[in-house]
């Protein structure tokens, strides 16, 4: 019996364009730049890895990516095995996002001859394509194709978990190229995904109930959990996006329905939305069931490894008997008792329970105020600062408004104006008199924020450094009293003005 050369040549064409998917690797492979120290680059390799780049983004839904985040992504990943500059690596993932995607706009494309059909026939292919454009900063983001997709598909065989996440992004393509038919047959294969999880995880939940007897092998199942629930997640956003995207197919055909094939598509869309809609519940009880066991069956687990080691522990076998039997040296008996031992106690005061508020109680009733002050919270800590620096910078605004053409003043002329033009009140605040004593302890001040300086002076720094560049504040004779309540040393505060010539 012969061959059938029919059988042979069948689908000749759908299998070159498979193989034509790998020309433009081909072409990086026999690309011979070097870097900086003459070692050969790989762009082979790293066209291969600039692919997994964009399927990786895609998969994270991430569709800022372009030039510049392939450009850190291949000097992190050559990191101390290329010697190229920043320049070079730009240079670089341009000429590799070049092959992939032709500056000129036009398809990649391959001429060959179908030994089917016996004619010269053209394959027209895309690796990459654009899928957005920032035009603030003038930057082109990029995405796997159709094609770009296949290529990966078609360099590893990739886990069953993966499977779901790969079926959702085929199916996006189809919906957007009006393959609904296709669509279908594709959720059909999500359902068998979702069916094949829900198996797994239920094994996964019993594993761990019955496995976990190290806190080695509870590390590792909940590990795998977390992977679980983070892939769920991430599946159920896209189970989001497709449900969003399938409502504005349905409503753009509402309007073309009048038309035989619009009618037949708009079924499709229907019965598409109904079936991805069951698919989707499924998912979601697989998320919910995935909170579960990590919730409830680690905890459980955690708390069989206590019991675990209770009942292998025999404190009359391992601890009475060694200290009755065995003469141990006593520092030796000490320690092997000390952990049975209650805790040392000791009753402290902490001095800062002088500036705690004073409770007033009647005599003989007990006093259940506490000994120490609770430390502040950071919101509470933050918040307090931010209300100094308005408060440092009311009062620079008052100096300002009172400095002379010299640009000193003293802190006794601040208090008297302040006396007899200004709202007294701030007199008797404590923060007044810290302002000083801050700006004293810090001068001379430098009119730039820089991290060793006091962040209470913040403001102050932001309201000079326009017209000023230094800030000076020294002790002179004299004592200033604004009331019965402070007393402070008087000051003198000077102003060094930009561009000044004193």
């Amino acid at each position: 019996m012969g061959i059938s050369i029919k059988n042979i040549t069948e689908n000749y064409r759908e299998r070159m364009e498979r193989l034509v998917l790998f020309d433009p690797l081909y072409e990086l492979k026999r690309k011979t730049g070097k870097d900086n120290s003459g070692n050969i680059i790989d762009y082979y390799g790293l066209g291969l890895l600039t692919l997994l780049f964009f399927f990786e983004n895609m998969l994270i839904r991430n569709k800022k990516a372009g030039v510049l985040e392939l450009t850190e992504f291949l000097s992190n990943l050559t990191y101390g095995q290329l010697d190229l500059s920043y320049e070079d690596y730009v240079k670089m993932s341009r000429e590799i996002i070049q092959v992939f995607r032709p500056s000129s706009g036009k398809r990649n494309s391959r001429e060959f001859y179908n030994w089917e059909t016996g004619k010269d026939e053209i394959i027209q292919y895309s690796i990459l394509k654009a899928s957005d454009f920032d035009s603030k900063s003038n930057l082109q983001y990029y995405k796997l194709d159709e094609q770009g997709l296949e290529l990966i598909f078609a360099t590893k065989e990739f886990f069953s978990e993966f499977q779901l996440s790969i079926n959702q992004l085929i199916l996006r393509k189809q919906l957007e190229k009006g393959e609904f038919a296709g669509a279908l047959r594709q959720i059909d294969e999500m359902r068998m995904d979702v069916r094949h999880l829900q198996e797994k995880i239920y094994s996964i939940k019993h594993e761990i109930q019955r496995n976990i007897i190290s806190d080695e092998t509870y590390k590792r199942y909940e590990t795998i959990v977390d992977d679980i629930h983070f892939r769920l997640n991430r599946e159920n956003e896209e189970f989001e996006e497709l449900k969003l995207f399938i409502g504005e197919t349905k409503n753009r055909l509402e309007y073309e329905i009048h038309k035989d094939k619009m009618e037949k598509a708009y079924g499709l869309v229907l019965r598409i939305e109904r079936e991805l809609g069951e698919v989707h519940y499924e998912h979601r009880n697989l998320l919910l069931e995935s909170i579960e066991m990590k919730t409830t069956a680690l905890n459980a687990a955690q708390e069989s490894l206590y019991y675990v080691g209770i009942d292998s522990f025999n404190f009359k076998e391992q601890i009475t008997s060694k200290l009755l039997s065995i003469p141990l040296p006593l520092e030796a008996s000490r320690n092997l008792a000390a952990p049975f031992l209650y805790l040392e106690k000791a009753e402290l005061w902490s001095p800062l329970a002088v500036f705690a508020k004073q409770g007033i109680i009647k005599k003989g009733t007990e006093d259940r105020g506490r000994t120490f002050i609770d430390p502040l919270e950071e919101g509470e800590i933050q918040e307090d600062i931010k209300i100094q620096q308005r408060n440092y910078e009311y009062i620079m605004e008052i100096i300002l408004r009172l400095i002379d053409n010299e640009n000193h003043i003293s802190l006794e002329e601040v208090v008297n104006h302040i006396i007899r033009n200004e709202d007294e009140s701030i007199l008797n605040h404590r923060s007044f008199y810290d302002f000083w004593l801050l700006l004293h302890y810090n001068s001379p001040i430098k009119m730039e924020i820089e991290e060793n300086q006091n962040l209470m002076l913040e403001k102050v720094i932001k309201l000079l450094e326009k017209d000023y560049t230094q800030l000076e504040v020294v002790e002179i004779n004299g004592k200033v009293q604004p009331n019965t309540r402070y007393t402070i040393r008087n000051m003198k505060l000077s102003l060094e003005v930009k561009n000044s010539d004193i």
